[in-house]
């Protein structure tokens, strides 16, 4: 009856009064949220282009360079938690036009994810050793994948900069100048990448490393030109901490960093019980994940959308506009995962086919996409109430439904199906189907039964 209501919110008539045009806050919602989608895209493609530029180098360098990413991919759990809050502290400050204060929030937020930074660079590249071997690596992945993880570790400050200076400005309402950032890094990357691998255009060839550098160059420079628009659009002030504000931002921070950590951690299990059905079944299971993360996109910038109109609309005690910015973000969300249901279903074996020829990978592939296929409205809900809760600075209740859902669900009933009772493998993947109808269910229900006025954060 929730999943329902929440759908038919979506699509019902809304009267508002005169001054609320759900039109007008509906492109809004797809300006700001569009710009979110490119960006989490062109950050997917510097993974992919650093294994398809190592692919020449062998399969040690491939196990390598994947083996650091999975490192970083992990670390960034903390500092996405960090992004959120200040995303909302400075929407809801934005909103209540205390632009001084948001501005000192800026640069509180940067001092936080600098001191955050020292801390897990230090660890990373004195640790990368041990986390290689730890994790089962061959010694030959081992010697390549600790200086890639070294170089990288060492200059963690610029990956986490571009980070918090996206987040800043997704707070003040600006998701297109980050997503500019983003695609200077992409372009950056690509044109030093190839010849620090390989040594061509007068480089030496420096194997996996040149990867690690190509990084580090491409995301300093993304750095500095993301802090020049931030310094010269007004949105940042360089300062000493605001204590009071660094507590407000640390309080919507720290459930995000552990909602991050128990969904990632959980996915993990759930994927070593898809491993006991044999590498087949395993290598459809993460071609089935490369491209069903593309239908993520959608609903996860409608979720940054939902999050920093709530709270800019909170900030400013326009209750209504909140609630309608809502809905406009979900009826949109709606719409285009609802279109990613019709592909899954129609044409799974095509986008199977497209990363591999084996036909029976391509033939559980197209079921795992089938079956993904009716997660899509579930997974748009889930973002969307998601991102509004956050907005309204409820971080923690969306941490322990993620946390209950993903292991007292997901990996719970998997591990009874795969492991307890031997059932097929259709069966264990459709275990995340119950997984993401809880979260919608458990998210609508808490925003329904949630008022807003006198949200403070």
């Amino acid at each position: 009856m929730l999943l329902k209501g929440a759908l038919m919110s979506a699509f019902s008539n809304i009267m508002p009064p005169e001054n609320i045009k759900p039109a007008s806050i509906r492109r809004r919602v797809f300006r700001l949220s569009m710009p979110v989608l490119l960006s989490s895209l062109f950050q997917r493609l510097v993974a992919i282009v650093d294994i398809f530029l190592t692919g020449g180098l062998g399969a040690s360098a491939i196990a390598a360079t994947g083996l650091g990413q999975l490192l970083i991919f992990v670390t960034m759990t903390i500092f996405w938690g960090l992004s959120t809050g200040t995303t909302v502290v400075i929407a809801h400050l934005t909103g209540a036009g205390r632009h001084e204060e948001a501005r000192r929030a800026g640069g509180t937020a940067i001092l936080i994810c600098l001191g955050m930074t020292a801390i897990v660079s230090v660890a990373g590249a004195y640790g990368g050793d041990d986390l290689a071997r730890l994790m089962g690596a061959s010694p030959e992945v081992q010697l390549l994948a600790n200086d890639y993880i070294r170089l990288v570790f060492t200059w963690l400050i610029w990956t986490t900069g571009v980070n918090i200076l996206s987040a800043i400005m997704h707070g003040s309402g600006n998701t297109r100048t980050p997503m500019e950032g983003i695609l200077l890094v992409n372009i950056l990357h690509v044109l030093l990448a190839w010849p620090l691998i390989y040594g061509r255009l007068g480089f030496p060839p420096l194997g996996v490393n040149g990867a690690a550098v190509a990084i580090n160059i491409s995301e300093f420079i993304g750095f500095l030109y993301l802090l020049w628009q931030a310094l010269r659009l007004g949105y940042l002030k360089i300062c000493l901490p605001d204590q009071v504000l660094f507590k407000k931002i640390w309080k919507v921070s720290w459930p995000v960093a552990l909602e991050r950590v128990a969904q990632q951690s959980g996915q993990l299990v759930y994927s070593s019980v898809i491993i006991g059905f044999g590498t087949t079944a395993y290598a459809a299971h993460q071609i089935g994940l490369s491209i069903e993360s593309l239908s993520f996109m959608p609903g996860a910038g409608m979720g940054i959308a939902a999050a920093t109109l709530m709270g800019q609309s909170l900030g400013a005690k326009k209750y209504l506009r909140a609630r309608v910015s809502h809905v406009e973000a979900l009826r949109l969300a709606i719409w285009v995962m609802g279109a990613m249901t019709l592909v899954f279903l129609l044409l799974p074996n095509y986008l199977v086919m497209i990363f591999t020829s084996d036909p029976e990978v391509i033939h559980h592939g197209a079921v795992f996409l089938r079956i993904v296929a009716f997660a899509q409205i579930p997974l748009a809900i889930s973002f969307v109430y998601a991102g509004s809760l956050r907005g309204a600075g409820d971080t923690f209740y969306v941490f322990i439904i993620t946390l209950l859902s993903m292991w007292g669900v997901r990996v719970l009933l998997a591990w009874i199906a795969g492991e307890l009772l031997h059932l097929s493998l259709y069966m264990v993947w459709g275990v995340f189907l119950i997984d993401w109808y809880a979260r919608a269910i458990a998210f609508a229900w808490r925003y329904h039964k949630r008022d807003l006025h006198g949200t403070v954060i």
